[in-house]
């Protein structure tokens, strides 16, 4: 008998991988989904300079108004093309934005702390799933997704653990959870950082330690203040970084290894932004150069969080059973409260 597999639900994808290769597409293709992404941008920037609101949060609040343009295939390839490459060419054109100092500045304890976030952040998912009877596998796969980059690390462990220790049905369900919480965070979070009156190096650590996907994390933080979004791209990108050590420990802990090869190499745009940030600290970029690419950057970011927020499968998260669902929760409030302590306590 052979099992009916489900496609994935589709959210902001860096490394390429939630779903199979799409077939070549012509730009004809790419257009009607890149034109409501422009409308949509243009609309959050039309908001944000007249009445001050950030542009990020509003290219995410349009979007989700939006997303029930999901289910028009038609728009398919232009989402996806904003939500994947645009994301990545934004993030690296945030370097730009980065020097050196800013990275030294935010101290060795508090990059130190990221990684034991990360780590105690998949400990939880790992211990929550193992008490709720999902097993350790499920546990690795959402407590991972949290911790590091969101749907993107879902997949990369998902390969690594192999199909027969974690199935498509429990695959999709972590990916669902992850794009509902991490959309829900990019709201929520900034609010949080206000209530407790962390400045801007707070906020920022806050912001890039604990939401899960990178479009989030960052449209959080440039919706706080332009310094604590420049802090939550080092912080954010610093847990990008982190799956590469990830993938292999959990490829040795396996007696038998995945049933496929996963890439464990630290992703090209990761390494872009830290070259960007390295010529920037030499002073090399001309001023008119960087404001041109810091628009150009923020732009990007804006188009990509529209089109991650229009593809979000929100609706399916209430088929979803409690129980796993709870394990990712779990790990999220992990995540924010370890976070939020060492922002206060460490950083700054």
């Amino acid at each position: 008998m052979t099992e009916t597999t489900r496609p994935l639900p589709e959210v902001a994808d860096l490394y390429g991988d939630i779903l199979p290769p799409p077939p070549p597409a012509t730009w004809r293709d790419y257009l009607p989904g890149l034109i409501v992404v422009l409308a949509g941008t243009l609309s959050a920037g039309f908001l944000s300079d007249h009445y001050g609101v950030p542009v990020t949060l509003m290219a995410l609040l349009i979007g989700l108004a939006l997303n029930f343009l999901s289910i028009d295939s038609r728009l398919t390839p232009g989402l996806g093309f904003a939500a994947h490459s645009l994301l990545r060419w934004g993030i690296v054109l945030v370097g730009v934005r980065i020097t050196f100092g800013q990275i030294v500045a935010l101290g060795p304890v508090a990059l130190g702390a990221v990684g034991v976030i990360v780590a105690l952040t998949i400990g939880t998912g790992f211990l929550a799933a193992r008490r709720g009877g999902l097993g350790a596998n499920f546990g690795i796969l959402a407590g991972g997704a949290v911790a590091i980059c969101g749907a993107s690390a879902a997949m990369a462990l998902a390969t690594t653990l192999g199909e027969r220790r974690i199935n498509q049905a429990q695959l999709t369900l972590v990916l669902v959870g992850i794009s509902a919480m991490s959309a829900a965070a990019m709201m929520i979070y900034p609010l949080i950082a206000h209530a407790v009156h962390l400045n801007d190096l707070q906020a920022g650590f806050l912001l890039g330690a604990s939401i899960h996907d990178v479009a989030q994390s960052l449209g959080a933080g440039y919706s706080y203040s332009k310094g604590a979004g420049d802090i939550a791209a080092i912080v954010k990108l610093t847990r990008v970084a982190m799956l590469a050590p990830v993938l292999a420990i959990v490829s040795v802990a396996l007696p038998h290894g995945g049933e496929g090869k996963s890439r464990i190499a630290v992703p090209w745009f990761v390494v872009g932004f830290f070259v960007l940030a390295g010529i920037n600290s030499c002073g090399l970029v001309p001023t008119a150069l960087a404001s041109g690419a810091e628009r150009l950057a923020s732009a990007l970011l804006a188009a990509a969080v529209t089109a991650t927020a229009i593809r979000s499968p929100l609706g399916k998260l209430l088929e979803a059973g409690g129980r796993p669902l709870l394990v990712i929760l779990m790990a999220t409030l992990a995540a924010l409260a370890l976070s939020l302590a060492t922002a206060i306590w460490l950083v700054g």
